[in-house]
This record gives structure tokens, sequence and C-alpha cells, in this order.
């Protein structure tokens, strides 16, 4: 074992060891597989090799091998297979353990091998399983994982069948029998029962509280005969009031309230009258029903799923609408059981929950202090007085006391009130409660009533608190941003008071279909929030929950997993990337949310800096073909030489606040900010900068006259789009459009402000459009990493001298392209004609063209984008219509060498493009296919076809009628025909000519051309 690698192995000890496994390091104790290893070398020697950790995990071996440095984590062949060579395997994680894995299953007995590659430290990682059977067959596609919780002896058998085998588990198969039975009883309800939707619940769980009567002689499906003296219903109904009596609910005035709600039972004649399709009374065969495939369900399932809630949400769904009408937000069972791993329960606290609904919190409190409860007497005193709830709807109230009743509370401490109207301080007195959990209702607040708000029901809970006691409440994201100075205030009055933990973003399909985006917020009550506080602000939207076609939101086999290093980051057992995590103060200003406070901690890699080299250099190259060099020429380079390779991980960083008091950019507001409609569009020499992602920003060329009042801001600086996020490095001065921020430093330079550009990139990410943009005040709490020198100062320096290496190695690629196609431009042409002096006839397009394919392809969403090599043209001309990159879709792939016609699409319509390789593209544009095509006569037509563009607009559009019948002027030869031959050397010749121009501009090459554009001569000073 390297000594590099000692802190890396002590790292996997721990999870090890916190997952419940335990594996042997460095050999095993298992005898089969210690003989196994002892002909294991990595270097094919036939000696001894062992892997980090190796052990056995139910019938599945267990070996792990690891790596200090993420970039030693895996080696792909030629073939993108995991290598097997000999250095691979020595030099890479996956790669070692691959090896070792195969080794095993070659030589033991044993037929499933997990293998763990496993690289970086316990903040910067990355944890790669494979599985291997015992026909050597690799299963590669495993998502990366965070712990060892899947694999241990509770957990992996499920893994194995629900990852390897694509399986779905028996826990899944119950959930989906569950939720179809749920469909099949709403439809019975409609059909049988003629109710209206909020009494579904209410006779679903009259009759489970009947059925439970059925052990205490009370109750009998038998005894539901249709009788008209004494009614089913009035047989349910007083096997419910018997129910209550014996769980020694009281006041008499709840049971009356409670009862109330369930005389619908006893009282509608169609519930109680025959059916003559059922041969009995619908509630009979609900009764029935319920029985077989949901009371047995409840009694002997000792999860904390609240059946009733989902059976609730499924009569909602299933009855045409959201479930919103109802005005409850009902809370899946992984947060509630999520809630009581943050609060991190213990069996003698009090549980309170003001607006319990259906009682999903109370629910798991209950499993989840139970499961830690030791003696009898102890379970009896947390089911009959630790678990306190408070719902202001009496049919909600009445689910829940049923709920909490059928799931053995003792005595249901649950009250039907107005919790906002109550004194919170007798509330203390009253519950002394030392947990608090809450779903408030959503949206209800507004300036009139701030009371309403989310954060108000969330202070009232503080305020109805223990002191000391913890609190967590699941709310939209909007609440923790303080978005009206009603919420702002409340913000402010929590922070007096009490004391915030953190928050955790989650997923936006956490309540399906209700479309809120929430986060959790966790606090200690009564206790001041000390301003040097450090708080947790986590970003938990990739939670493992994944949304099922017509079941909905399900959890995959990773989710134990990632909740599992939820819990290690918030409990302080590992740290975490500030992608994940971010631990800072606060003020009651700020927006408590991690997309907030992110920054990206990652030294950046080269490959960050040469796509930004490269992006500019594009843009400066297409600048300067369009005879606009004048906007670079004052920033001309540099001959100052340093004598030292730049390499970024020879520097230091240190984190730094963008903007702002204490930041180290001075960031404004533009000078201009003209709306392109108010803008004077007359062509001029000065770059309009947007918002936008392409050419630098770059919208188009204005003129100095302007209206008064819109200044230019001045060149040498960046700027920052307020909605996009774009980041840019302007040269020279500039208009710009709205929603711009410019960005100043003393020492800025193009070379180190490419730099900083890239860095102020990498925070982007925790900004979007639509309420989240970079606003002045969100980036003066951003921070950013810069490196320092050795006295602690920015070491712009450095930052200068990298630009320029990887400048110079950007222009050494170029300058190899460049040859290589003016090779490819050469003519044996000893003249070419001028453009005026050839002949030009019209032409239809369906002419010239001998096949047209229409687009494949309806939209990116079913496409994988993720490292994706294959062009996606959308419906612009910009970037030569390339949108993005994807994995290869072979039943919507197109050849190239075409024209690609664009048929729709706002500001691009009647536009085309040339398209010399293969390609995915949207069904708005159309390709066309010749034997005369080529990249050069291609760009010839495409020029010509576009001045007829303005003919087409968004609301008139080229469909491929249309398009075929559209005439394009040509240059025709000596028979009248299109003369291709012309236009393939003409195009040759103007790219040789702008070719050398760049080269020229970079690097002083003189170049010259005979009069015919025929043979080059080239000399460099």
């Amino acid at each position: 074992m390297a000594k590099k690698e000692v802190q890396t192995d002590l790292w996997v000890h721990d999870l090890l060891k916190e997952a419940g496994i335990e594996l042997d390091a460095q050999g095993s104790s298992i005898k089969e597989i210690d003989e196994a290893l002892k002909t294991a070398s990595k270097r094919g020697t036939g000696k001894v090799g062992f892997p980090e950790y190796v052990g056995v995990v139910k019938d599945f071996i267990l070996v792990i091998e690891d790596k200090a440095k993420l970039e030693n984590h895996v080696k792909y062949d030629s073939n993108k297979l995991i290598s097997l060579e000999t250095k691979d395997v020595t030099d890479f994680a996956v790669n070692g353990a691959l090896f070792y894995a195969k080794h095993l299953i070659q030589n033991t007995t044993y037929k499933k091998v997990y293998a763990f590659g496993i690289s970086g430290n316990a903040k910067n990682h990355r944890m790669t399983p494979l599985f291997i059977d015992d026909r050597e067959n690799l299963f590669d596609k495993l998502e990366d994982v965070e712990s060892f919780i899947s694999f241990n002896e509770k957990n992996i058998d499920e893994y194995y069948l629900r990852d390897v085998l694509n399986e779905s588990s028996d826990k899944e198969k119950e959930l989906e029998e569950i939720l179809a039975d749920a469909k099949i009883l709403h439809e019975h309800l409609r059909n049988y029962g003629n109710m209206k939707d909020e009494e579904k619940p209410l006779v679903v769980s009259g009759i489970l509280l009947a059925l439970r009567e059925r052990d205490n002689g009370n109750f009998s499906i038998d005894s539901l005969n249709a009788d008209n003296f004494v009614t089913d219903g009035q047989k349910i109904y007083n096997a419910i009031e018997s129910s209550f009596k014996r769980t020694d609910l009281s006041p008499v005035t709840k049971i009356d309230k409670i009862l109330s709600q369930f005389a619908i039972i006893k009282d509608s004649t169609k519930l109680n009258e025959k059916n003559a399709t059922l041969g009995e009374t619908p509630l009979k065969f609900f009764a029935k029903f319920l029985d077989e495939k949901l009371y047995k369900s409840i009694k002997f399932t000792r999860s904390a799923e609240d059946y009733l809630g989902r059976f609730y949400g499924e009569f909602m769904r299933y009855s045409g609408g959201s479930g919103q009408t109802l005005g409850i937000v009902l809370t899946p069972r992984h947060i509630t059981e999520l809630f009581c791993d943050l609060l991190d329960l213990k069996t003698t606290d009090r549980i309170f929950d003001p607006c319990c609904g259906t009682g999903g919190f109370l629910v798991a409190a209950l499993h989840a202090m139970l499961s830690k409860s030791e003696s009898d007497a102890e379970k009896q005193h947390i089911r009959k007085n630790q678990l306190f709830g408070i719902e202001i709807r009496p049919d909600m109230f009445t689910v829940a006391t049923t709920n909490m009743i059928l799931r053995g509370d003792g005595k249901s401490n649950l009250h039907c009130d107005d919790f906002l109207i109550k004194n919170p301080k007798q509330l203390q007195t009253d519950f002394r409660a030392t947990v608090g959990m809450l779903n408030p209702p959503y949206s209800q607040g507004t300036k009139k009533d701030p009371s309403l708000y989310e954060i108000a029901f969330t202070e009232h809970l503080l305020d109805s608190l223990l002191p000391n006691s913890r609190c967590a409440v699941i709310v939209p994201q909007s609440s923790m941003t303080g978005k009206s100075k009603e919420e702002q205030q409340i913000k402010e009055s929590i922070l007096k008071k009490h004391t915030l933990e953190g928050t955790i973003m989650l997923q936006k399909d956490t309540f399906y279909g209700i479309g809120v985006i929430p986060c959790i917020a966790v606090f200690t009550a009564g206790v001041p929030h000390d301003k040097e506080k450090v708080c947790k602000f986590v970003n938990f939207e990739d939670d493992g929950f994944k949304v099922a076609p017509h079941i909905g939101l399900l959890e995959t086999e990773s989710a134990k997993d990632k909740k599992q290093h939820l819990l290690d980051v918030w409990f302080d057992r590992i740290d975490a990337p500030t992608k994940f995590c971010v631990k800072t103060t606060i003020t009651a200003e700020d927006e408590w949310l991690h997309s907030f406070y992110y920054f990206n901690d990652e030294i950046p890699t080269d490959k960050d800096f040469e796509k930004t080299v490269g992006d500019y250099l594009t843009f400066e190259f297409s600048m300067i073909m369009q005879g606009r060099k004048y906007l670079f020429e004052q920033n001309a380079d540099s001959d100052v030489k340093k004598n030292f390779k730049c390499e970024l991980n020879s520097r230091e960083w240190r984190e730094f606040f963008i903007s702002g008091e204490d930041g180290v950019f001075k960031i404004e507001a533009t000078s201009s900010g003209i709306d392109k409609n108010k803008l004077n569009s007359e062509i001029g020499e000065v770059p309009y900068i947007t918002r936008s992602d392409i050419s630098n920003g770059l919208n188009l060329f204005v003129s100095d006259n302007q209206k008064e009042g819109f200044e230019k801001d001045s060149g040498n600086c960046i700027t920052i789009g307020l909605d996009t996020q774009t980041v840019f490095y302007q040269p020279h001065e500039f208009y710009t459009g709205q929603n711009i921020q410019v960005l100043n430093y003393e020492n800025c330079k193009k070379e180190n402000a490419l730099f900083v550009t890239k860095l102020i990139q990498l925070q982007m990410g925790k900004f979007n459009w639509g309420g989240n943009g970079a606003t002045l005040g969100r980036l003066s709490r951003t921070k950013v990493l810069l490196p320092i020198t050795s006295n602690g100062e920015i070491d712009y320096d450095f930052m200068e001298e990298y630009i320029k290496e990887v400048e110079e190695q950007k222009l050494e690629e170029y300058r190899e392209f460049a040859t290589k196609r003016l090779n490819e431009c050469k003519t044996n042409s000893q003249s070419v004609e001028q453009l005026e002096e050839k002949e030009w006839k019209p032409f239809e397009i369906s002419e010239i063209f001998k096949k047209f394919e229409q687009g494949k392809s309806k939209g990116l969403n079913h496409l994988d984008e993720n490292n994706g090599t294959l062009p996606y043209l959308g419906a612009t001309n910009r970037n030569n219509g390339i949108l993005t990159f994807i994995k290869d879709a072979k039943t919507m792939k197109q050849k190239g060498n075409c024209i690609g016609f664009i048929r729709n699409g706002q500001g691009s319509v009647g536009y085309a493009i040339y398209k010399t390789e293969e390609f995915i593209s949207t069904s708005d544009n159309t390709f066309a296919y010749a034997d005369w095509l080529n990249k050069f006569t291609g760009l010839f037509v495409v020029s010509s076809q576009d001045l007829i563009r303005s003919k087409y607009s968004f609301g008139y559009k080229r469909n491929n009628e249309r398009l075929k019948k559209d005439n394009i002027l040509l240059p025709v030869d000596s028979e009248d025909m299109p003369d291709y031959a012309y236009m393939e050397s003409y195009i040759k010749n103007l790219m040789t000519r702008k070719y050398l121009e760049y080269l020229a501009f970079k690097k002083k090459v003189e170049y010259k051309l005979n009069p015919n554009y025929g043979a080059l001569k080239v000399a460099t000073p």
C-alpha cells in the first residue's frame, strides 16, 4: 500500500464501519479467498496480490481498490472498455478492482462479486461499483455511490434485484398493488356510493375502524345483511363509536365531533340499500374489499407508510383533478422519515405537528421512537403521551385520528382547532413539545394577511416549542427568500428568538403533480441566532427518487445511499464539496437556500480554460473575418515572458467574495442598458452586448448616435448577464441591452480577465432564469476561488501567463488546422473570375437537389446530452445550427454533406446551413442532398439562397412545398447549367484568404496572393 493511499483507506474503513460491514484489509480471514489472493498479483507475476479490502456479505464477495487521486479513478481502452492492461490495473482504482473481482470469480466457488473502485478523499471522491457473476459477465452501468449502506446484510439482496437484475423488489410490488387497489376502490366508491370527493376517505376510515373491532367481538362483516331496521351503516357506526371508547379517546366533545363526520355512513340511503348488481349493500362490498386489500396491510406492516394518506391522494388523482381542490398537500413517506432522522428522535421526545393533515409526520415519529424503545411500558407511554397534533379541517382531523388509532396510538392526542389563533405559550405548557414537524398550507399568505405565509406558520410553531427543541419544516423554496417585505420581517423576527441550523433543497417532483419546489428548514427553538453561527445549506435535488408513470414518485435503490450521504454530511461525519453542502454564516436578508450561498470550490481544470480560450478565439476569428480587427488592437499581446511553466496545482487557492464590501471586484450596472426596441440600430462601429450566450454576447454593431442618457461602457472589462448567467470579457467599448452587470478591477488585462471569466462562470450554476438571477446583491454574497501568491495576494501574473500558454497551445492547434485547410483549398484553376463577370440564372431548389429529408427529432427531452459527440441541430443558423452534442441515437441520425433549410424558428426561418458531418436535427429543418455537393459548393449555395430568406417570417414558415419552389440565382457554365466547378474554386480561394488573414493578425504572417487567386506565397518575418 502506497503511503499516499493511507488517508483514503482510513476514510473507506469508516464508511464500511458506518454501514455495518466487516471486511478484511490487505488479505482475508476466509481461507478460500486468502488462497486465491496468493496468486493475484496485479503485475501478472502469479505472486501474492491484496486489494485494500475484501470480504463476504451473505453470498456476495465485496472487493475494494482505492486510489488517493481522482485522476486515477478509471482508464478505458480504445473500445471504451475498462482496461485490464497491467499498468492500468496497477494505476487505476476501478481497473484494479475489476482485476481482483475476475481473479476471485475464477479461483473461488463464489458466484457473485461486487467490485468497488474508489478514488479521492472524504470531500471529493468517486465510488464506482461493478458486479461480476460466475460467467464473468460484467455489469458496469451501476450508478456511483456515496456509501456502502446498500451493500450491508439488510439491503444487498434488494440492490442486486433492482440495480443488477432490474427487477422489482417485493416492497415495490406491494406498493404497486396498493396503488392499483386504491384506483379500484375509488371506482367502486364512485360507481356504487355516489359520494363526494371529501366523503370518500371518511367512509374508508370508518370501515377500517369497524373492522378493527372484530377482535373485540363488536363487529362482523357477516352481520351486514341490508336490514332496514338496524342498517349496515348503523352497525358500522356503532363499531366506530365502540372503537373510540376502547381507545380512551377524550373528551366527549372530541368523540362527538369525530362521530359527526362519520354520520354519512349511517345516513346515506345509497350506501345502505342492497345494490342489484352487487347483491349486497355497497357498505358490505366496501368492507369486504378493504378487509382483503388494505386493512391487513395496515395491521401487519411496520413501515411508516401513511396508507390512508396514500389512498386519499389516489382518490383525488383518479377523480379527474390534481387533488389541490381540497387544499392539502400530503407529505411523502420518505420525507416524514427523513424528518425523524434529521431531528434525531429520542424515545423521550414529545412530537408536535400543528398542521397534521392525515397524520403522516406523527405516524413516522411513532414508528421511529418505537424502534428505539426497549420496554413495553416505554412503548405504551410513547403511544399515549408523546404525540400531539392540531388540524383545522374536521374531515382531515377525523382521518388523522383514525390513522393514529389504527397505527396503535393508544390515545390520539389530536385536536381539531386553528393553530394560528392558539397562544404559543399555552401550547408550550399544554404539550411541552421537544420536537416540531410542519408542512403548512401553501400559497395562502398575502400582504393583507401575512399570518398565512408559510414562514409565519414556521415562526408560530417555533414559538410553541420548549427552549432548545428541534424543529423541521417543509415549505416552498420561495419561503426562504423573503420575497415580500412582510416575510422578510418574519425572518428577522425568527432569528431574534430562534436558531437556523440550515436548509435542504429538494427535487421538483417531491410533491408529485402539485407543482411546488420545496425545501426543508431545520431550527433550534428558543435560542437566539448567533451571528457567528455556521449553518448548512444542502442541495439534495438528486435524492434517488424518480417519477414512474401511473404511480408517482418511486424510490430507486440509490435513495438509501444518497440519504445516508446526506445524514453523514448533516451530522458532520464527513465533509462534502460545496456543490452539495455550503457551510456559512447568515443574515436575515439572505436567501436561506443552497443556491444563494453556493460557490464552486473545485480548482478548475485545463479543460475549463481550453474551452474559454477556444470560445474567445472563435469569436475573435469571426470578428476579424468580418473586418472588425479594431476591436482587439488596443490589447495587443505583451512581449513580457516569465521563466516558469504554469500549472494550476502549483499555486495555492483561496476563496474571496466576488463583490460587495468584502469583495475583490467592482460590479456595477451597465451605463446604457438600452432595450433593443429603443435602440438606434443604425449600423456602426460599437458592439451592442446582450445576455445571449452566443458570440461573446455580441448581438450587433450600432452607431454612437444613441439617445441622451445612454453612455457607452469602457472596454477591458467583464460583462455578466443577470438572468442568463453569461460571463464574457469585452475588449472594446460597448453598449448593452437590459440586465447586464459590468465587472472591473485594477489589474485587468485580456489574459487574466479570461482566467477570471472562467472562475466566475463556474459559480454561475447556482443561479437560474425566473427570479434567481445573478443580481448585484446575490453576486456580493457569492464566493470565487482565486490563485494567490506566497504573500496571500491574488496572483494576476500567474493568471496572465497561464492564459498565454493556453492561447499559444490553441494557436498552434489552429496553425496545424489552417495548414491542412490551406492544402485542401489548393485549386488547379489558373484564373477565377470575379462574381460580376459570371453569367447567373435562377434555378428552382427542386431542380438542383435530388433528395429531401426532414429532421427526425421532436425535441431534446428524450435524448442523452451527457458527454455526447453527435451534433444536435436546432432551428437556427447560429453556430452552424448546433445547439448541443448528444449520444448516438441511430434511428434519428442523418447523413452529412447536405444543406439544411430552416423551416421554422424566430429569427432564423428561411436561412440555410451546410453540414459536412452526421447529425440529429429537430423536425423544424429540411435537408437536401445532391451529387455535386461538397463543403465548398455547399457554402456557395447557402450564401446565394440566404438572399431570399427575407420572404419568410415566424408567421410565414418555409414548408417543404414552398422550399422546393424557391428560386435561387447561381452562376452557370457554357451549357447554362450551374457551374459547380467555379463555385468550388471561388470558395476555396475565399477561405484561403480568411485563414491567412487571421494568422497574419496573430503572428504577423506576411502573405501574397497572385492576381488570379492562384498560388500562395507565405513568409514570416
